[in-house]
Formats: structure tokens, C-alpha cells, sequence
């Protein structure tokens, strides 16, 4: 592999692994928010504290390991692609430096606030704590998707005819772009499957856990005051809604995604001609190089609906458009790895429908004050099986990641600047290895850190929180 190639690997491999964990910053924030607005509003009912401290420690070992993770990202960075850097530095400084200053100071501050400050704020000021963090979250996804936005649809620039760079015009322009506005919807919708499916996954396992120890049919008998049982159906809800929100903002973003960059769509689709009223295959299947599979289950008019909103529109094909690519750019090849394309984009969309379905049967199965039973065989292999509930949406993101990312190429910034043109100069192959085995020794360790932790507050018995007027010299650290 060349240095270009294992460069595009590193990074892959640094960037979805850091946003397994952003994702569940995200909605773990304003969730555990949600927890503690529903348990300051209902004084006398016991679960909401608990369910909020269990998903405030959730929050907190995913946070810790998110920013580790994302130092690493700019490590990163900075180390195989400084020749981008050079040419993109002054677009991403501004959004980077509104990140860092603005909202990881606002999320780690007042997490720290929140978490010490739990017996010793006014509970309306510590409500706001937690409200503050959530805030923070979504101001650091918005500008840290405008950046990448500009690497999608690169808006509000000029080159430097000396040094080839590019120049921020207009900051606003920048935070306005078409694709951020839409982009942004879409990734908080994702991140709040995501983290549903964790308060659902956990909340289940604690129903059942609970239910073998006691030996308790029903499980009700295990779970008295149906504390496991809402947590589960919060993280239903979250991921139901989720799900419906990811679809309704993924069609807003296609079609936004066609306007700005035809040749993904194409991609998306394996198009190569141009074709009006254009379906779309939910699987097919070609020999490895042809152009038309021997077998494909189509949609019909259901690509030109995705692409425009017209059933009947013409959708460019990636023969047609690589033409009018190297006539407006000059010689090379613009045509992405169409099969990673292909089968990223139907990935990302079923492991995402995978999860609101399953969020949608748990809600039936507990519905009416039901509880998953164990003694029922289908709840039974639900019960088990949900624990792996967390891994699709954390799989629908990354193909999406990879869909976006990988269905761009050749261009860092579309129309701009070439992959090929970033990679640091005189940076080998070995270097490159040597470095992506040091990033993957500290990401196998920080995922065993985070499982073992999450495990581990899983497992442990949930009691309601102690009176602080009963321990009136407890230490400044939480006891739990």
C-alpha cells in the first residue's frame, strides 16, 4: 500500500472509532437532562433519581474516553496530513477554536459540576448544570459538521493565488452551508438512536438480571417498582424516534447530497448511465468489474424520488459525469470505489431500520404496563438478545461515515483538492504503520476501559439516593 493509501486507513480507522463514542456523548447529555428534568418535576417518585445518576455515569465514562479518542484524532491529523492542513487550516481553525474554547469548555466545566455538585447545588441550578453540557454537545457537533460540510460543499473561500490556500470569507456563510443544515438534523437523529439503544439495552439486561436473582415469575415481582422497565422503554422511545427522525433528515440530505455531489448518489446506486425515472435495487448482485448486475431487486422511480423528490427526474449516471468531471477539472479517474458506495449506503440504511424495528417491538411487548417475562419465550430471547441492541446503530453510523467519506473521493474538498495532495510529504510507509499500530494498541485498550465500565455500572445494585440531611459530613467526593 502506498503512504496516500495507508494515510486513508489510518485515518478511517481514528475517525469511526472516535464516533462510536461522540454520538453517545450526544444524546447521553441532553437524556440524562430529560432524566433529571422528569425526576425535579416529580419530587416523591424514587426511579427518576436513580435512572438519572445511571445514565449520568454512562455519560461520564463515555465522555472521558470520547476525549481521549479525539486528541488522538488530531494527533493524527496533524502527523499524516499536513500538506491539507497547509491548504485547509485557516477554514478549520476558526470552527476548531469555537469547539474547543467554547463548547468543550462548557461540556467539561459543568460535567464536573454536575457530577460534584450533586448533593451541594440548589437542585434548579444543578438541573442547569446538565442542561448546560447538553447545550455544549450540540454546539460542538453543529461546527465541527460545518467544518466537514466545507469539505462536502466547499462555500465562503477565496485562494491565495501566492500560496494556493484557502481563505475564510464569511465565518456565517460558513455555519449556513446547505449541507451542514442538513447534515446536522441527520447526525443528532443518528446519535439519539444510538443512545436509546443504550438506555434500552441497559435497562433490559438490569430487568432481567434482576428476575434471575430474585427467581421472580413474573418479572414484575423483580422489578416492584417498574424502574428497569421505564428505563427501558425511555431507551425505546429515544431510538424509535430516533430512527423515524433519521429517515425523514436522510431524505433531506440526499437530496442535498445530488445537488452538491451527483457522482455519490450515483455511486450509491451503481448508476452508470444516466436514466430517467431511476430505481433503486434493495440488493444486486454483478460480476466483479461489470457495469450491470445479473441480478437486481429494484424499486421503481424510488432513486429519482431520493435524489430530487420526483419519481419521474433524471439522475446522472457515473459514466456521464465523469466526462463532465474531467472536462471541468482535467485528466484522472472521479469515479469512487462504486461497491464500498453501493454497499455502505444499504448498510447504513438497514442497520438503522434493524434498530427501530426492535425499538418499536419492545415498546409493543411492555406496552399496557407489561414487562418483558421471561417465563415467555419470545420476550425471553428478546431479553437476551438485547444487550447487542447498542451495535446497530453504532454500525449504521460508521457505514454512514464510511458512505460519506469514502463515496467523496478523489477530492478531500470536493472540486478543490485532491486526496492524493494532502498526505504529509516525506512521511513513509513504515512510519505510517509503525504509527496506526501505536493508535490501535491505545483504542483496544480504551474499548476494553469503556466495556469493563459500563459493565461494571450495569451490574451494580441501583439504590435510591441517600437523604443528604441524614450524612451531613459526606465527603466531597460521591460515595458511588
Amino acid at each position: 500500500m502506498t503512504a496516500v493509501e495507508l494515510s486513508r486507513l489510518q485515518f478511517a480507522v481514528v475517525t469511526v472509532y472516535h464516533y462510536l463514542f461522540v454520538p453517545l456523548s450526544i444524546s447521553l447529555a441532553t437524556l440524562t437532562a430529560l432524566l433529571q428534568t422528569f425526576a425535579y418535576r416529580r419530587p416523591d417518585d424514587a426511579r427518576w433519581p436513580r435512572l438519572t445518576l445511571l445514565a449520568g455515569k454512562l455519560l461520564m465514562i463515555t465522555f472521558a474516553v470520547g476525549v481521549v479518542t479525539g486528541l488522538v484524532q488530531e494527533f493524527q491529523f496533524g502527523l499524516s496530513w499536513s500538506a491539507f492542513a497547509r491548504f485547509y487550516g485557516d477554514v478549520f481553525g476558526p470552527t476548531l477554536a469555537v469547539e474547543g474554547m467554547l463548547a468543550f469548555f462548557l461540556e467539561a466545566t459543568f460535567l464536573g459540576l454536575w457530577w460534584f455538585g450533586r448533593d451541594r447545588l440548589r437542585p434548579a441550578l444543578h438541573l442547569a448544570t446538565i442542561w448546560v453540557v447538553a447545550v455544549g454537545t450540540l454546539i460542538s457537533a453543529y461546527v465541527i459538521l460545518a467544518a466537514n460540510a466545507f469539505m462536502q460543499h466547499p462555500v465562503a473561500y477565496t485562494l491565495d493565488p501566492a500560496t494556493g490556500r484557502a481563505r475564510l470569507g464569511s465565518f456565517t456563510d460558513l455555519l449556513t452551508n446547505e449541507v451542514v443544515l442538513a447534515a446536522f438534523p441527520h447526525t443528532i437523529a443518528g446519535a439519539f438512536a444510538g443512545g436509546g439503544a443504550l438506555l434500552l439495552a441497559v435497562g433490559a439486561y438490569r430487568a432481567r438480571r434482576e428476575t434471575k436473582r430474585s427467581g421472580a415469575r413474573p418479572v414484575e415481582e423483580a422489578d416492584p417498582d417498574g424502574a428497569w422497565r421505564l428505563f427501558t422503554r425511555v431507551g425505546a422511545w429515544t431510538t424509535l424516534a430516533g430512527g423515524v427522525a433519521v429517515a425523514l433528515t436522510g431524505d433531506l440530505l440526499g437530496k442535498v447530497m445530488t445537488a452538491v455531489q451527483p457522482m455519490k448518489m450515483a455511486a450509491a446506486e451503481a448508476l452508470y448511465a444516466t436514466q430517467a425515472g431511476a430505481p433503486f435495487s434493495l440488493f444486486a448482485v454483478g460480476a466483479p468489474g461489470a457495469k450491470e448486475p445479473f441480478f437486481s431487486l429494484d424499486v421503481p422511480w424510488l432513486l429519482s424520488f431520493l435524489a430530487t423528490g420526483d419519481p419521474t427526474a433524471t439522475v446522472q449516471g457515473i459514466d456521464d459525469l465523469q466526462a463532465q468531471y474531467v472536462a471541468q477539472f482535467g485528466p484522472g479517474d472521479y469515479v469512487p470505489v462504486v461497491p464500498v458506495a453501493y454497499w455502505s449506503f444499504r448498510f447504513m440504511i438497514g442497520f438503522g431500520v434493524l434498530a427501530t424495528v426492535v425499538a418499536a417491538w419492545v415498546l409493543w411487548r411492555t406496552r399496557r404496563g407489561r414487562a418483558l417475562d421471561g417465563a415467555h419465550v419470545a420476550d425471553r430471547w428478546l431479553l437476551r438478545l438485547l444487550w447487542t441492541v447498542p451495535v446497530l446503530p453504532a454500525l449504521a453510523a460508521t457505514f454512514g461515515w464510511l458512505f460519506t467519506e469514502t463515496a467523496r473521493q478523489p477530492w478531500l474538498v470536493f472540486g478543490l483538492f485532491r486526496t492524493a495532495d494532502g498526505v504529509s510529504p516525506g512521511l513513509t510507509p513504515i512510519e505510517i504503520v509503525a504509527s496506526l499500530a501505536g493508535f490501535a494498541l491505545v483504542y483496544g485498550a480504551l474499548a476494553v476501559v469503556w466495556v469493563r465500565l459500563v459493565l461494571r455500572v450495569t451490574r451494580a445494585a441501583e439504590d435510591p439516593a441517600p437523604d443528604p440531611a441524614e450524612e451531613p459530613d459526606r465527603p466531597l467526593v460521591p460515595s458511588y
